[in-house]
């Protein structure tokens, strides 16, 4: 192998490869640029490098790793570099399958032309990696059998930072835990399924925990049908849409003590019509919320703090700052067994709204601090239209499903 050679050297890397495999021992490349693709880790393959100067380059537009059985394989120390040259559809610059004990660790990703890191049926896990400028996803995950991704950067994607899929709803388990993920953009458009940092759908029990994300065109973290999702302890700023978003067909998302300043809704628990139920939202900071520019829908289903429908507990958060209200509970009849309790709303054009249309369930409002709402300190609603006057002052006599005491109104 000759390092800085503008010629291919897929050829000698492979040989190289397959050579240290099957003596078990790990290939160690020394620093230098090595043009190559298509480069097949067989198990058991270990390649190391010198951090930011053992570089591979994409040789053409192909991945540069691929593992159909992963089983062991570890990337460490590698600067690996897809020149932006367009990838086949679905394909990673790294692209592993099948496998146990995968290790990516200490490597840099750049430049992908499709995705970043493409994982199928992964056991293991990424740390300390940056993946920046990936036309799609940076890491994206499918099915998943026991994975963690923490400590790694994540910047400048086309679509989502972290996505972690599955074909059937069902246990996935994956740690997404205190990486950096920065500026992900929407290029393939759509309502939300593209654009977030996190993304996991029909994947349960996903931990997102501790993770500093600023400047994505949609969401932080965002769940669609992921049950028993934990949404813990991120800095979530400059959202394009719902920072915190739990939706479609889950059962038991926790979301807790995280900070969001700058989204058009700081969280959402929503879709009881899709079976969407269950969930505590604890303990988090939402502020400035208000709706952002070039968006279809009506600027008052936006700036809100937080957002719930069924069977949910919603207790010691503080909303600053909401353009339209601070916790909104129930849309239309959708709306069953919610608890709006010791929580502060300031500034909020309305401080909390609570359904109270024909054949919506029940609500506790209580106890709760709401301070310079404008409109009223709690209404009733009839989706996005005030039906009533302010309940915090009249009482909710009218409406027998609903307990509201104790709140203090400034």
């Amino acid at each position: 192998m000759r390092a800085g050679s503008p010629d291919d050297q897929t050829p000698v890397l492979q040989r190289a490869i397959d050579q240290a495999a099957a003596a078990r021992a790990p290939l160690a490349l020394a620093p230098g640029v090595y043009r190559a693709s298509d480069l097949a880790l067989p198990a058991g393959a270990q390649i190391t490098g010198i951090r930011g100067a053992t570089r591979l380059v994409s040789s053409r537009g192909r991945p540069l790793f691929v593992a159909p059985q992963a089983d062991q394989v570890t990337l460490a120390g590698l600067v690996l570099d897809g020149a932006g040259l367009r990838l086949p559809q679905g394909l990673g610059l790294v692209s592993l399958m099948n496998g146990r004990g995968v290790k990516i660790t200490d490597c840099a990703i750049m430049g992908a032309g499709g995705h970043g890191i493409h994982l199928e049926g992964i056991a293991g896990e990424i740390t300390g990696t940056t993946v920046s400028g990936a036309a799609d996803v940076a890491i994206i995950s499918r099915d998943a059998k026991g994975l963690t991704i923490a400590r790694n950067i994540v910047r400048e994607a086309g679509n989502n930072g972290i996505q972690i899929l599955r074909e059937v709803a069902g246990e996935d388990g994956t740690m997404v835990l205190d990486n950096r993920i920065e500026k992900i953009r929407n290029d393939s458009g759509g309502s939300g399924q593209f654009g977030n940092a996190v993304n996991a759908h029909r994947a349960g029990h996903v931990i997102v925990r501790g993770n500093r994300i600023h400047d994505c065109a949609f969401s932080a973290v965002r769940g669609n049908s992921a049950s028993g999702i934990e949404i813990i302890g991120n800095a979530c700023s400059a959202l394009g849409e719902v920072a915190l978003y739990s939706e479609f067909s889950f059962e038991g998302a926790v979301i807790a003590n995280n900070t969001v300043d700058g989204a058009e809704v700081g969280v959402s628990v929503a879709n009881f019509n899709e079976g969407g139920r269950i969930a505590v939202v604890q303990g988090n900071i939402f502020r400035n919320l208000s709706p952002r520019h070039g968006k279809g829908e009506p600027a008052s289903t936006r700036g809100i703090g937080i957002y719930v429908e069924a069977d949910t507990a919603v207790t010691g958060n503080v909303v600053e700052n909401a353009s339209f209200a601070g916790v909104i509970a129930g849309w239309g009849r959708y709306l069953r067994d919610v608890t709006i309790t010791g929580n502060v709303v300031r500034s909020a054009d309305i401080g909390v709204g609570v359904s109270v249309v024909p054949g919506a369930g029940g609500a506790i409002i209580a106890n709760n601090m709401i301070s310079g709402s404008r409109r009223g300190a709690i209404l009733g609603m009839d989706h996005i239209a005030v039906v009533t006057e302010d309940l915090a002052k009249d009482g909710a006599a009218r409406y027998a499903q609903l307990a509201i005491t104790g709140n203090r109104v400034n």
